[in-house]
This record gives structure tokens, C-alpha cells and sequence, in this order.
């Protein structure tokens, strides 16, 4: 039959046994020590006090004149048991120079000889022994009386051994009270602790926390999305190395304990990461990243810390913006078809009615006013990535009624651009310059919607023409990618906010693209400058070095 498995006790049952055990040790060492060192100190109190009675004997007057009287027994007894009695010793013997007693506390016994030693005493020395009288063993003292230089009488003055004894048993009775005092006091508070501490590890045994502990660290470590937990003071007392990723803080940099004013991160965030009531999928803009921030306070009767979540989006809002461009082009498409299907049925209307040179003459103005763009694209820009972007986008502003055209020194050579920038950098930074860049125009000649009159058509009109300019340029140091409009633009006093995520012009739920931009331009080392266009709109200029990137390619 298979015995069931028992399982092992719980760390803090393990804590109380081994501090109950610890507890009993040490109390039992302070009793056997204080039993020993009380015996010690009974005797030696013992031996004072027989000494102190045997000495006063033998210097009392009155027993040197009794010594010299016929009888001395007669005045001696009475006194040497007075002493006795007094002083609570066994016995107080005197005795002459023969060892012949003349008192004891057993009279029949007085004018025997006296039984133990006396040579030292004769010899005018104090000395103490133990020895076995006539009373049983006995701590005694015997000392000489003197008369002059003479020495005419012994005092032997003792305690038993049985009456020290009992006096130390008295003690050590004091003494296993209060070890049992200590040891209940102090097992007592144990389980007090104990108790608390089972409630705390919930009862697990230490091989159960170590392993929940290893399994803690390796889930830390291999869980994709940051978790970052505050203590009430607001100080870091848990990050893992997803959390020090997306708040871009080194693995060499020690976290734990510092606040989170201390990290440096941009306001909004610090404040999210600071806020007292709990928080859900905000989006933050760190110098890298796009972070959906999530937290929630640990209340236990009082605010005992914060506990956030961190979620990577920076990939997934890059992938928002290339489907978006993909659905404007769907768009740009499906107008665009809509529009050639309106000039072929008016070139075959104009055939029908025999115009063929007019219908000729308006199919080819078509063409070449779609033509020209395209080979002035193709021509400066060989980077295929830049280059269907830009006519994508041509097609775009064009159904808002915005005139794209690329500058005259635009030129980027095939392979200018290293692989290591990223193509989806790219299409985030001009793509969004240009979406906003073209917001403006429309919107500064009067048009904002899809579908509005064409930019060639409003100038044939006699309006004000709509146009978003864009320059392209690389060389052997830096890609400068400008784009300028012909809007309202952007007035000073706005020029530190526009990077900010949330600002925006067309209100809630926008303001996101230039704060992408200048964090795509911060990740490959760039810069973001804004100033007035001459056409009298905004004109942003980004910068990205190349020189030591290249550098580092030919290197490796």
C-alpha cells in the first residue's frame, strides 16, 4: 500500500519550532549558569559568614578570660550557642590547644576530641576546609585565639553542607520559575510572529517559495510587456527588463529605489506613472516609443504603492500610419478612376461629334500634366521606398485640391541610404509632414475635404493656388527632408507645442503624427526644425546624419 505524501511544514511552522527549540537552549544555559554560579556564591557566602562568626569568637575578650577560669565549658557553651543562634551557622566549637572541646551544640559531646584539623591554626593561620564531623560535611573555619603572642584556644565555627545545599535548592526552585516564565513569555511571542509570518507567505514551505521565486524572476524576464510596480513613496520597487526597455532606462542603471521624477521621462508620462487613481490604455510618447500606459493603485486600508503596465505600440502605430497612406491611396485611386472614366467619355463624346483634334489635343494635356510629376519624382528620387510615397501622396493632395511638387534640387542617388534606416521611418516622417502639410493648404485656400476641385483647376479659376512643396536631398553626411505649405502657419508662440502629443488643430483624437515624426528623427540620431515657409506656411526640416552610419557599415 502506497503511503500518501506529506507534505513538508510550512516556513514559518519551521521558524516557531526552531526558535521554540532556540528559546529553551538558551534558557536552559541561563539556568544551569546561574545554578552553578549560585552554588559558587552560596558557598563563598557560606564561607564568609563562618569565618566572620569563628573570627569575632575568638577576639572577644570575655572568651579569653573564660579560657583561663577553671572551667571554661560553664561560661563558653552558653555563649558559643547564643552565636550560633544569632548568626543561623551549625556550629560554634572552642576548643583548647589539644584539640579538647570546651562547647558544641551536641553537650554530651563537649570534652571529646574535636574532629578535623588544626595544625595551620596552631601555627596563628585562618584556614578553611570541609570536612565530615560529628554534624555530617561541613564548610568550617578554624582559627586561633590569641592572648598576647600566646595562642591559648582553637574557634572552629561551621555550616553543613546539607543547609548550603538546601539554600541553593531554594534558589534554584526562584530560578526554574522564572526560565519557565521566560521560556512561555518568550514562546508565546514567537507564535505571536509566527502567525503573522504564515499569514504572509500564506502558509508555503521554503522549498514552495523559492520555487515560486524562481519562477517570479523567469516570468519578469520573459514576459513581453513592462511591468513596473511603486511603492507609497513613489519609488521604483519592482521593474523588469521589458519596463526598463520601454522607458529607456540602461540595464547597467541602477532603478530600484529611485522615484519616478528621477527617470526623466516626458511630463505626461510622469504624471500618468504618478497619478493616484488608476489609469487605462493611455497612450504616451516616450523619446522612442509610442507606450499604452495601464495603472492601478494597491490599497490595503492605506495607499501602499501603484502597480503599471506597460505596453509597446510604437510598431503597431507605424503600422496604423502605413494603413491609413495605403487607404488614402485606395481613395486617391478610386477618385482618380472616376475622374479618367469623365475625360474618356468626353474625349469619345467630342470623336463622336467630329472633333477628333480637340479630342486628341484634350487627352494629351491630361497625360503630360500626369506625366510630369511622375518623371520629375522618378528622375531625383531613386530610393523606391521615398519615391512611391511621394506619388501616392501626389494623388492624395491632388483630389483635396493641393498642388505636390518635389524642389528643384531634390536628389537622392540610389543606394544613398543605408539599410540601417529604417524604410519605416521614412515613410513616418514624410508621411506625416505631408499629410499635415497638405491639412494646411486646403484648409488656407479654402478647401478641406475630399473631392474638392482640383489645384489646377482652381487656378485656371483665378484662386489662389494650394501647394505643398518637398525637398529630398542626401549626400555623404545627412538626409534633409524639408516640406513646406502655403497655409495659415504656425504662430511662434506655438512652436514648442506642436511636438507635443494632443496638439492639433482639427481638436480631440489627433495630434499624434508630429510627435511620431520628431521621435523617429530622435531614433536615428536626426533633428526636427520648424520656421516659416516663404509661400508664408509652416516649413519643417528634419535632418538624419549618414556619415556615421555608412562608416559603420563599411567598418563591420
Amino acid at each position: 500500500m502506497r503511503l500518501p505524501r506529506t507534505r513538508p511544514r510550512s516556513l514559518a511552522g519551521q521558524l516557531f519550532a526552531m526558535q521554540v527549540v532556540l528559546i529553551a537552549a538558551v534558557v536552559a544555559g541561563c539556568a544551569v549558569f546561574a545554578y552553578v554560579s549560585g552554588s559558587a556564591q552560596a558557598e563563598q557566602t557560606a564561607t564568609r559568614q563562618v569565618r566572620a562568626a569563628a573570627v569575632a569568637v575568638a577576639d572577644s575578650p570575655s572568651v579569653r578570660e573564660a579560657i583561663r577560669t577553671p572551667d571554661p565549658s560553664a561560661a563558653l557553651q552558653p555563649y558559643a550557642e547564643q552565636v550560633r543562634r544569632d548568626t543561623g551557622i551549625a556550629f560554634v566549637t572552642i576548643m583548647d590547644t589539644e584539640r579538647r572541646r570546651w562547647t558544641h551544640p551536641d553537650a554530651s559531646l563537649i570534652g571529646e576530641t574535636f574532629l578535623g584539623h588544626t595544625e595551620e591554626a596552631l601555627r596563628g593561620e585562618t584556614f578553611t576546609e570541609t570536612y565530615t564531623g560529628t554534624l555530617g560535611p561541613s564548610i568550617r573555619v578554624v582559627t586561633p585565639v590569641r592572648d598576647g603572642d600566646r595562642i591559648i584556644g582553637l574557634v572552629s565555627a561551621g555550616i553543613t553542607v546539607d543547609r548550603v545545599s538546601s539554600q541553593v535548592r531554594e534558589q534554584l526552585g526562584a530560578l526554574a520559575l522564572a526560565a519557565g516564565g521566560a521560556l512561555a513569555l518568550g514562546g508565546l511571542g514567537t507564535y505571536v510572529i509566527n502567525a503573522r509570518l504564515r499569514r504572509h507567505t500564506h502558509g508555503m514551505n521554503a522549498a514552495e517559495l523559492s520555487r515560486l521565486h524562481d519562477y517570479h524572476q523567469a516570468t519578469l524576464h520573459a514576459v513581453r510587456e513592462g511591468l513596473l510596480m511603486l511603492d507609497g513613496q513613489r519609488r521604483i520597487a519592482l521593474i523588469n527588463d521589458a519596463g526598463r526597455e520601454l522607458l529607456g532606462i540602461a540595464p547597467e542603471t541602477e532603478a530600484l529605489g529611485r522615484t519616478v521624477d528621477e527617470l526623466a521621462l516626458p511630463a505626461p508620462l510622469t504624471g500618468a506613472l504618478l497619478a493616484s487613481e488608476a489609469r487605462v490604455d493611455e497612450l504616451h510618447l516616450t523619446a522612442e516609443r509610442v507606450v499604452v500606459v495601464n495603472t492601478r493603485p494597491v490599497v490595503g486600508g492605506e495607499r501602499r504603492g501603484t502597480v503599471v503596465t506597460l505596453r509597446d505600440h510604437t510598431e503597431l502605430q507605424a503600422l496604423t500610419g502605413e494603413l491609413d497612406s495605403e487607404r488614402g491611396f485606395t481613395q486617391a485611386l478610386r477618385s482618380q478612376a472616376h475622374e479618367a472614366a469623365n475625360r474618356l467619355h468626353t474625349v469619345v463624346s467630342l470623336i463622336e461629334l467630329g472633333r477628333v483634334e480637340e479630342a486628341v489635343e484634350f487627352a494629351t494635356a491630361e497625360l503630360e500634366l500626369a506625366q510630369v510629376l511622375t518623371d520629375r519624382v522618378v528622375g531625383a528620387v531613386e530610393e523606391p521606398v521615398l519615391a512611391a510615397l511621394l506619388l501616392g501622396k501626389a494623388a492624395q493632395a491632388n483630389e483635396r485640391g493641393v498642388e505636390l511638387e518635389l524642389a528643384e534640387d531634390s536628389l537622392i542617388d540610389d543606394g544613398a541610404l543605408p539599410s540601417s534606416l529604417a524604410q519605416r521611418d521614412l515613410v513616418t516622417i514624410l508621411g506625416n509632414l505631408i499629410d499635415n502639410a497638405v491639412d494646411a493648404a486646403s484648409e488656407g485656400d479654402g478647401h478641406g475635404a475630399a473631392g474638392t476641385v482640383p489645384a489646377q483647376r482652381t487656378a485656371a479659376q483665378g484662386g489662389g493656388r494650394a501647394r505643398v512643396t518637398v525637398t529630398a536631398l542626401a549626400d555623404d553626411r545627412e538626409l534633409l527632408l524639408r516640406v513646406s505649405d502655403t497655409g495659415a502657419g504656425i504662430g511662434p508662440e506655438e512652436a514648442d507645442e506642436v511636438f507635443r502629443r494632443g496638439w492639433s488643430t482639427h481638436g480631440a483624437g489627433r495630434g499624434l503624427g508630429l510627435a511620431l515624426v520628431r521621435q523617429a528623427a530622435h531614433r536615428n540620431g536626426g533633428s526636427v526644425e520648424l520656421d516659416r515657409a516663404p509661400e508664408g506656411g509652416a516649413r519643417f526640416t528634419v535632418r538624419l546624419p549618414l556619415r556615421d552610419r555608412t562608416a559603420t557599415e563599411v567598418t563591420a
